[in-house]
């Protein structure tokens, strides 16, 4: 048993950093961005489920817009292109499946 801020936060791009824990199968990630950050288009081959804990975030998921706000959740399928514009300050929850590999910090 551990608290996730002890994990060594990875700096995903400037203004967004995220504390990840890995199991066999899944990542889960308290990811946290300022204001202003962004997230350029991307996919990967993991399913990903971002829950809205704090804070306003603007995604384009597979061409749509969707504005993601706290207690909200959106599923991204596998390979699907989405990005995303911190509106506020936030905080959100990203679990990730299979593990993202690229996310280990230790």
């Amino acid at each position: 048993m551990s608290h996730i801020n002890s994990i060594p936060p990875k700096t995903l791009t400037a203004g967004i950093e995220g504390h990840y824990v890995h199991g066999d199968k899944t990542t889960l990630g308290l990811v946290i961005l300022a204001a202003g950050s962004t997230v350029p288009p991307h996919h990967h081959p993991q399913e990903q489920i971002t829950y809205i804990i704090e804070g306003s975030l603007q995604m384009v998921i597979d061409g749509k817009d969707c504005l993601l706000e706290p207690g909200m959740y959106y599923v991204i399928s596998s390979n699907i292109i989405h990005s995303a514009v911190a509106l506020t300050d936030c905080k959100l929850i990203d679990v990730f499946s299979p593990v993202r590999e690229d996310y280990r910090t230790e």
